[in-house]
């Protein structure tokens, strides 16, 4: 009851901030989840994915009724690998899952590759460097598949990353560029959890957890939509940095407990 209602507080507060931010509220949920400790990084990653899938779905039913518009064409592509990009991700964390035994490996993987990410997203959004502006489909679908993979591999459903990646190489302002980074968690989080349906069931999880964790979800996917038509892009890229140095110093802080 206690566990439930802890991680109902967090998910809704993630979300919100990740469904503004457009870097999911797994980026927060995944490293909190960690600290607190009360599951087996597994189950965390099934969790943290559940919140964001369903997050992604609430905030762009959201964001659609808002009158926000999105390139469907550019939308679709990407979609489309980050489908693929989740079904590897997932099969590459079952992999991990089957050849170490040690819980630490994966979660100091895990961490390693969001801190590489969140650094990445720092700078780029801080300092402004140049943008690409590519137009070919092929780059619509590679920038899915990356995006997708990591999202399914570190259980943080998007993370900063997404919102970089998509303003690097197609230049789009970060206001839409958090809508497709929404829209591509969807996805990728859709694909996650089909795999883990027919590949390995829902057995290993304590399946009750879903009634804190889905309603948690959807308050937080409503809320941050709604917060996010309110905000200026000025404001969306400060919100964005501020998390990004708070989950930076969580995940660091977490990789370093692991050694002791």
């Amino acid at each position: 009851m206690l566990k439930g209602i802890i991680y109902f507080l967090i998910i809704v507060l993630a979300n919100t901030v990740g469904a503004v931010s457009g870097m999911g509220g797994g980026v927060i949920i995944k490293p909190v989840l960690d600290f607190i400790a009360a599951d087996p990084v597994v189950v965390v990653s099934f969790y943290s994915s559940v919140a964001v899938f369903v997050m992604s779905m609430t905030s762009t039913v959201r964001q659609a009724k808002g009158g926000v518009t999105v390139q469907w064409r550019l939308m679709a592509w990407i979609a489309a690998g980050s489908i693929l990009g989740g079904f590897l991700g997932n099969h590459t964390f079952d992999f991990f899952l089957a050849n170490f035994s040690d819980d630490t490996v994966i979660k100091l993987i895990q961490i390693g590759l969001t801190i590489v990410t969140l650094l990445f997203a720092l700078f780029y959004n801080h300092f402004n460097f140049r943008k690409f502006h590519l137009t070919a489909k092929i780059w619509y679908f590679i920038c899915g598949l990356i995006l997708g993979f990591l999202a399914s591999l570190l259980g943080i459903g998007g993370g900063p990353i997404n919102v970089s990646l998509l303003i690097l190489m197609f230049g789009v302002p970060i206001k839409e560029a958090t809508v497709y980074s929404i829209c591509t968690i969807f996805f990728s989080q859709l694909a996650k959890l089909v795999t883990i349906a027919f590949y390995s069931g829902f057995g290993r999880y304590d399946l009750t957890m879903l009634f804190y964790v889905i309603p948690a979800a959807i308050i937080g996917g409503f809320v941050g939509a709604k917060v996010s038509q309110s905000v200026s892009s000025k404001q969306v890229s400060q919100i964005f940095e501020a998390v990004v140095l708070l989950v930076l110093c969580i995940n660091l802080y977490n990789g370093f407990q692991l050694f002791f």
